[in-house]
């Protein structure tokens, strides 16, 4: 690998020299977990092995491209045309100059310039007549290449050659370390603002200030949170889709005693009974097939803070003895364990659906409900606020303005008397969706409203049509625009700013049924 030692004492004392420098090199490179420490030591390092004027490295990029990453102050940068220029696949570079498999050297006043014109003139101008490159080879892949270059017409030898390949082998390892390293604590960072953020999601920063408007009945509402904040008393949110009960929900847990821990929010809809069971308990490893590794319930997750059960009128029946076990003893056992885990949590749920007339259908256990029901909220539909509905399209048409980068300063006047008029049957969520439509279509500062998107269904000045005459056909036409398809990104019920189920629901109420083909409904 080395050259052989000279004859003598001599040679073999700057054998044994030249290997403790390599090892006190190796490790004073391969020490620098930081890149910018790893930049600074190479020059350094590298004249302490074979004797040159001009330290560079150059990393490939991800297009096979060199790329300056240490440029000795000695020399003088690339420009970039001469960058572009190099491409190590092809040749000279690939046998001659930079080959990627071994160490080459290359006299600059005797060496043919074709195929690297740009670089020969650059290297000439820079003073360098002799220069080396050695492969910066890591154990899984070539990193770039080490170029050493003399200012004198004095060659390379063998045995420095190989030192150039011993010490590029080393910054390689070296530099792949610190890469990783780099990369391992910006992945970290990351990761700690994602859970920043997220600790502040399921915490609640969604405050009181975020709940738009001022009108007398929400103002009750907000009363009624803030009455009941401070205590552990279950809450249970009643009102239509898209009135803003999870909002109301974070917004009570911030103002309580419990909005250092965390806000678990449980969708009651989203889950067969068996996969709900497993979401609300944790299971163990192997309690069913599938379960290839233990999983914490969102009962356990929310121990000493709040639980916030969603839809809580769609839990199935057979699960509805389980979750009032829970919230009589506050203990849970996890799929597939005998053992007993104490949670401690304060229960906020919520629910479109009546559950008193459930209650009567047998469709809700009556325990249940009084269990659920004791400090019962009612949140207003949007039709029921009507003067917060200027603020509320203000308030979203600034939101998506500046999300979309749109310039939006007014509301016309004619648009804001269609959207107060309308009786928004998807409540607050329609009324966004809505808005965010019409910030992307409007061309100027100005945002308008399509008439065409209401006037199908808008009740006349006469009150002839009733407003379950207009929800039932804004709903019709809803439909008939997604060829009757419900649910889905394209569906009615993304449209009509609903959920699939209450979708489902309000079309049950209305008598809404797809038409026969042919006919209309």
């Amino acid at each position: 690998m080395s050259s052989s030692p000279e004859p003598g004492d001599g040679g073999l004392l700057a054998e044994r020299d030249y290997w403790r420098t390599l090892i006190d090199v190796t490790n004073t490179v391969v020490s620098k977990r930081d890149v910018a420490a790893l930049r600074a030591a190479i020059t350094e390092n590298v004249r302490r092995l074979v004797q040159h004027d001009h330290t560079n490295i150059y990393l490939l990029d991800e297009h096979g491209r060199l790329d300056s990453f240490v440029i000795d102050p000695a020399a003088p940068q690339w420009p970039e045309e001469v960058s572009a220029s190099i491409d190590l696949a092809a040749e000279p570079f690939k046998s001659r100059l930079a080959p990627l498999d071994r160490t080459v050297e290359v006299d600059v006043e005797t060496a043919d310039p074709r195929g690297w014109e740009a670089l020969h003139a650059h290297v000439k101008r820079s003073g360098v007549k002799r220069f080396c490159n050695a492969p910066l080879a890591a154990p899984h892949r070539v990193l770039g290449v080490l170029s050493l270059g003399r200012l004198t017409a004095v060659p390379f030898t063998t045995a420095e050659l190989d030192r150039v390949t011993q010490v590029a082998r080393q910054i390689a390892i070296a530099l792949e370390n610190a890469m990783a390293f780099e990369e391992i604590a910006a992945l970290k960072e990351r990761l700690a603002r994602e859970n920043v953020y997220l600790q502040e999601e399921i915490r609640g920063t969604h405050r009181f200030e975020e709940i738009v408007g001022a009108s007398k009945a929400l103002r009750r509402v907000l009363d009624d949170i803030s009455t009941v904040a401070a205590t552990d008393t279950t809450v249970l949110l009643l009102g239509e889709t898209g009135t803003g009960k999870e909002l109301l929900a974070r917004a009570l847990h911030a103002a309580s005693d419990r909005r250092d821990r965390a806000l678990v929010t449980v969708n009651c809809t989203t889950s067969p009974a068996g996969l709900l069971e497993s979401e609300w308990f944790g299971h163990e490893k192997g309690a069913f097939t599938g379960a290839l590794s233990q999983k914490i319930g969102r009962f356990e997750l929310a121990h000493e803070g709040t639980l916030f059960l969603d839809e809580i009128g769609d839990v199935p029946l057979e699960l509805q003895s389980k979750l009032l076990r829970v919230l009589q003893e506050h203990e849970i056992e996890r799929l597939g364990s005998t053992r007993t885990i104490r949670v401690d949590f304060r229960l906020i749920a919520a629910t479109n659906r009546h559950l008193e007339e459930m209650v009567g259908k047998r469709e809700f256990r009556s325990d249940l409900y009084y269990r659920l029901n004791v400090f019962p909220v009612r949140i207003p539909p949007l039709r029921d606020r009507r003067e917060d509905i200027p603020e509320l399209v203000l308030y979203f048409a600034q939101r998506f303005a500046k999300r979309l980068k749109r310039s939006i300063e007014s509301v016309s006047r004619e648009s804001m008397d269609l959207l107060c008029r309308w009786p928004w049957p998807g409540n607050i969520r329609e009324l966004q969706n809505v808005i965010e439509r019409a910030v992307i279509l409007s061309r100027g500062s100005v945002l308008t409203v399509s008439r065409a998107e209401f006037e199908a269904a808008a009740p006349g000045p006469s009150g002839a049509v009733t407003l379950e005459d207009a929800e039932r056909d804004h709903i019709l036409r809803a439909l008939a625009e997604t060829n009757w398809v419900i649910g889905g990104p394209r569906g009615a019920a993304e449209r009509l700013g609903l959920k699939r189920t209450s979708l489902v629901s309000t079309m049950r109420r209305l008598h809404i049924v797809r038409p026969a083909p042919g006919r209309q409904p």
